[in-house]
């Protein structure tokens, strides 16, 4: 079915490049108007340009998501543009991998900060809008670290927990306001975050190669696994669809 976002203004952060990019693209061929919020502005610009030239409605907003201010001021600048948000993709994040012993407090933080504080200041700025407009769906980026854990990866795995939680949590608490949320959870994908961790793993003598990551999931995953997952949570396909977690893995979390 096309056109699944008609009508509606998708917000994506972390939609400059990877799996964000993406949504971003698929968002719009779905007839969304999106808006991309990234600390990469040559690429987010270079992105919201080349939609635009195909006809697509979509903005650029630059922002560093774990800063409320930022944040802040990206939601007003979308809305200004395209009118209030009504899908929100919770997607940017970051990875931290070392030995835990080898960890720093500024680990922790920065990387709660992107990953779970990021989701906490963006939904905070669009909830809203969401209720004002009479619902709105919200998708949370997690992973299968939230639930299966690796080596060298403590940080990054309680950061997606806490991901997991906030996707239930706000759920919960906004169902009968007309407000959905659902955390998609990924496996290993062919993004430069997911070229970055298997090399950083392999690196530190975890068996992230190509034969290990076949034998769990069949294959690396694509970007366009996790929008098109990300697509249906965000549309009105899954309109009884709310604090779940959609592994997208190749079975990684079946084994």
């Amino acid at each position: 079915m096309a056109d699944r976002l008609a009508g509606k203004v998708a917000l994506v952060s972390g939609g400059a490049s990877g799996c964000g990019a993406a949504a971003v693209r698929l968002f719009a061929s779905e007839g969304a108007a999106v808006g991309i919020v990234d600390r990469n502005a040559a690429l987010g610009e270079a992105l919201a340009a080349e939609l635009r030239a195909t006809g697509h409605r979509v903005v650029f907003a630059a922002a560093d998501v774990a800063r409320k201010s930022e944040v802040e001021a990206a939601v007003a600048a979308v809305t200004a543009a395209l009118g209030p948000v009504t899908v929100l993709f919770n997607h940017a994040g970051t990875i931290v991998i070392k030995p835990f012993l080898e960890t720093e407090e500024a680990d922790w933080d920065g990387l709660f900060a992107v990953n779970v504080k990021s989701m906490y200041l963006m939904t905070r700025a669009v909830l809203p809008q969401m209720i004002a407009a009479g619902g709105g769906s919200i998708v949370c980026t997690s992973s299968i670290s939230a639930v299966y854990a690796t080596p060298m990866e403590v940080l990054y795995d309680a950061t997606k927990g806490a991901c997991h939680m906030f996707a239930r949590a706000i759920a919960v608490e906004f169902r009968d306001r007309g407000i959905r949320c659902n955390a998609v959870c990924p496996g290993f994908i062919d993004t430069p975050h997911g070229r970055r961790e298997v090399a950083e793993l392999q690196a530190l003598g975890v068996d992230a190669s190509e034969e290990a990551i076949r034998a769990s999931q069949g294959r690396m995953g694509r970007p366009e696994d996790i929008a098109r997952a990300a697509l249906y949570l965000a549309s009105d396909d899954s309109d009884f669809v709310t604090g779940a977690q959609l592994f997208v893995d190749g079975g990684f979390s079946a084994v």
